[in-house]
């Protein structure tokens, strides 16, 4: 007699179909959540708009954006608020994603975008413009931070890639924290003996999503939509990496062309978020862990999810920071690292990171 007859276990044609069940729920509770976040991300931008130092109502906000006559409100909202929004959307789209694509990458749980030497090359780009050339506005800095953020990435990578192993999770750490701390050292010795590159770079380090120039949006736009789409295309090749280098090379996945693959993406998200915003800290560590807590280790999901979480943390901890200390405000760099240490504190205390 069967083991099934034994122990009353279901015969395999019974269990195919209630596995196949089970499949088809979690399917559609990962749609849900992925509705739930974008209907979240509406409140978040809707609440954007809507509060600061002046607050405003729903009919003053639709006239401003549809029907505007020249008014203060209208100046308000269409000058200041609206372009901080959108800012705020891409950054954390931008770092959600690369923050779970650097975790998965490094197989580091704490993976920030400080590991690459990306926060610190975009620092260094953003000093030398002020102190070479004399550059002062977002304008004409942002390029020299982004070129920074990337040139960073790039000989991280370098650097991690030597060796008959090329580069691992472990080199491109270790990499990392190396050029991180030469890039900070040099660009700590330039502020000390600059006075104008040390406000800029003060000003540029809290991280703040508070722009008024809408044409830097539009300079980094197109870099960040190409990260995002690069780094959804990621998504299967993270699955295998997942499974450990030799099973995916066994399935046939190109291990080193994902990886590069998934470096790439991380350089475009992070400098361009960096060169824009500053160094936001917290979205890139915190978000994908909350996101895993729902999709699981499934990348084709966790890498949506934490799309949209990102831009919503970052909306509401800003709309957080103008209400606390209103008329002034607190930078969103400030409020995620007030709000976000506790939080991640926390999430370690009350279970274990969830294994990459």
């Amino acid at each position: 007699m069967s083991r099934s007859a034994i122990v009353g276990d279901p015969p395999e044609a019974a269990r195919e179909p209630a596995a196949g069940g089970r499949l088809a729920a979690r399917r559609r509770r990962r749609l849900v959540g992925i509705g739930v976040l974008a209907v979240l991300l509406l409140l978040s931008c809707l609440l954007s708009v809507l509060l600061g130092a002046k607050p405003m109502s729903l009919e003053a906000v639709w006239s401003a954006l549809f029907a505007p006559t020249g008014t203060e409100n209208d100046l308000i909202v269409r000058e200041l608020r609206v372009p901080r929004t959108i800012v705020g959307v891409l950054a954390g789209v931008a770092l959600g994603l690369a923050g779970a694509l650097m975790q998965g990458h490094t197989r580091n749980p704490i993976a920030d975008p400080g590991i690459l030497g990306i926060t610190h090359g975009a620092a260094l780009g953003i000093v030398l413009s002020v102190y070479v050339f004399g550059i002062t506005s977002l304008f004409g800095f942002i390029w020299f931070g982004f070129g920074g953020a990337l040139l960073g990435a790039l000989a991280v990578f370098a650097i991690g890639s030597i060796g008959r192993g090329g580069p691992t999770p472990v080199t491109l750490a270790l990499a990392g924290m190396a050029i991180g701390y030469l890039l900070q050292a040099i660009t700590s010795a330039l502020v000390l003996v600059d006075q104008q590159s040390l406000e800029t770079y003060r000003f540029w380090k809290v991280g703040s999503i508070a722009v008024t120039d809408t044409s830097v949006i539009w300079q980094v736009l197109p870099f960040l939509a190409v990260g995002v789409v690069v780094a959804l295309a990621n998504a299967s090749g993270l699955n295998a990496l997942s499974l450990g280098e030799d099973v995916a090379r066994s399935l046939g996945h190109r291990v080193q062309w994902s990886r590069r693959l998934g470096i790439a993406a991380i350089a475009v998200l992070v400098g361009g978020a960096v060169a824009i915003c500053g160094p936001i800290g917290f979205v890139g560590l915190i978000v994908p862990h909350v996101a895993r807590f729902f999709t699981g280790a499934d990348y084709r999901w966790l890498l949506p999810f934490a799309a949209l979480m990102g831009a919503s943390v970052v909306l509401l901890a800003d709309v957080l920071g103008r209400l606390v200390a209103r008329p002034a405000e607190i930078q969103v760099g400030v409020m995620l690292a007030v709000v976000g240490a506790p939080f991640f504190i926390g999430l370690v205390r009350r279970r274990k990171l969830v294994r990459l």
